[in-house]
């Protein structure tokens, strides 16, 4: 409908808030009850730009690392000790103005193993503190049921989400959740960037590492589509349970720019954009692209469809679409995909700069796919990761002068809010990451994202002191502003 005017900034109660994922800030890896992850069983990387070792996982390995009871060579089994420090560290969120909070719930501490029948108590009780301390400062959750972390119990009972068994094991989990927390969360999301199960392990818990190539792509998109149907069964449960709730989808977005505009690269950007949205088309929409047909065949793969999965797929989508996004590559029809420093395995951008670890920074790449996302599904956007990786220095006064950062996430904010501008319907903005935490993709403490400063080095030697950064105060005068004032402060 045409109106005579527009929006000129974010609407009034915009979330705005930041986001972690339990295997990279919580620690507390073997007490009270909980089980090992697939994540506590990749080691740090030996190359800091590597975004491929979180995948590196064969049976030896496995073996290896469950007969390793320690945190050195495993950094995500220590984290940043949220598991002691959630009151002092969301008292600095609520500080800053946090509208909402994203943490993801350890499957393993409600489940150690993953086919249990009845939950292990004191995990479940470790979330109920976590949600009494948010609420005490009226700061809403956001909750990812599964970021990069399964039990490793089912990685070596049925290879991970390879097996169909795991969607009855991952939905006994969702069931518990959503009982216990009914009521008390509003926003959920079911898999973390689940696009990145085509990568592997990370995501899939299925090892995969000695297969061929096209062996390993049959089993992450069967395991992607043993996903769906949980994903879709996850989202029937909590319409059921919890009316008021909504539930939504996260993808890496990964906005694929043409490197020249011959025909044949834009034909291939808008292919390798086609790959990366196909998990929203089926999560939002309900039902495969007929683009994927093709692919498929192309690729000798063929998906176990169980008796009601297209059923269960189709009446069950999400109910808004959220995603990461850190960055934009570029492709054409002869391109090597050879640049592992992008996340996004494209082509560099000459136009671009990027970060320490090699991811480039564009923030108008940004604009560009929030109205891309809203034209093409026309459902509730949430940017729910953005953030900048650095090496920031503690200086002797105590002082974290980081503003790389803000002038990063500045712009940022101002492509979200051209979006909104263009008529785009934003839900809300958790930067990437309000506490520095152990790095994803490499395992580090020194890639630090952080708007608060965490004294703990590599080793995992430091005070674990928390330290309010210069960002800390800039993105608290964002959030009082409801985004109007980017400006840096003095």
């Amino acid at each position: 409908m045409y109106k005579k005017s527009y929006p000129t900034n974010f609407p009034e109660g915009f979330l705005w808030g930041g986001a972690t994922a339990a295997n990279q800030v919580e620690g507390g890896w073997n007490v009270d009850g909980k089980g090992i992850t697939t994540a506590e069983v990749v080691q740090k990387a030996k190359k800091r730009i590597n975004i491929t070792s979180a995948d590196d996982v064969d049976q030896q390995s496995l073996k290896t690392a469950l007969a390793d009871k320690s945190e050195e060579h495993y950094p995500k089994r220590r984290g940043v000790d949220f598991y002691h420090h959630y009151k002092e560290d969301i008292a600095l969120f609520a500080e800053m103005g946090f509208k909402i909070y994203r943490f993801s719930i350890a499957w393993s501490r409600i489940f150690p193993n993953g086919d249990e029948t009845e939950p292990n108590e004191n995990g479940l009780k470790f979330y109920d503190g976590v949600l009494d301390e948010l609420a005490k400062y009226d700061i809403e959750p956001l909750i990812t049921l599964s970021h990069y972390e399964m039990p490793i119990g089912l990685t070596e009972k049925q290879n991970g989400w390879a097996s169909r068994d795991t969607i009855t094991d991952f939905n006994r989990y969702t069931k518990v959740i959503f009982n216990r927390y009914k009521g008390r969360v509003k926003y959920w999301l079911t898999f973390n960037e689940i696009n990145t199960s085509t990568w592997g392990f990370h995501e899939t818990g299925a090892i995969d590492h000695d297969l061929s190539q096209n062996e390993q792509l049959k089993i992450r998109y069967q395991s992607v589509h043993n996903q769906f149907v949980a994903s879709a069964i996850a989202t029937k449960q909590v319409h059921k349970i919890d009316p008021n709730a909504q539930i939504g989808c996260m993808l890496a977005r990964m906005q694929t720019y043409p490197k020249t505009s011959k025909p044949e690269d834009v034909l291939a950007a808008e292919q390798s954009d086609d790959l990366n949205l196909f998990f929203v088309d089926v999560q939002a929409r309900g039902e495969y692209p007929e683009y994927m047909n093709r692919y498929f065949a192309e690729h000798n793969i063929k998906i176990d469809f169980g008796t009601d999965d297209a059923d269960i797929i189709k009446k069950h989508p999400v109910d808004f679409i959220s995603f990461s996004y850190y960055m934009t590559t570029v492709t054409a029809a002869d391109s090597s995909n050879a640049n592992t420093g992008n996340m996004a395995l494209g082509d560099k951008n000459p136009y671009l700069k990027e970060s320490d670890w090699g991811w480039q920074i564009d923030p108008i790449g940004l604009r560009i796919s929030l109205n891309e996302m809203w034209n093409r599904y026309r459902k509730p956007l949430f940017v729910v990761e953005n953030g900048l990786g650095a090496v920031d220095k503690l200086e002797n006064n105590g002082k974290v002068h980081d503003g790389y950062r803000i002038d990063y996430l500045s712009k940022h904010i101002e492509a979200m809010r051209e979006a909104v501008s263009d008529g785009v319907n934003l839900m809300g903005y958790t930067m990437w990451a309000p506490i520095d935490l152990i790095s994803f993709s490499t395992s580090e403490m020194s890639k630090r994202y952080g708007l608060i400063y965490i004294d703990q080095n590599d080793a995992g030697n430091g005070s674990l002191n928390r330290i309010k950064k210069d960002s800390f105060f800039w993105y608290k005068q964002v959030i009082a502003s409801n985004g109007r004032n980017l400006e840096t402060l003095n």
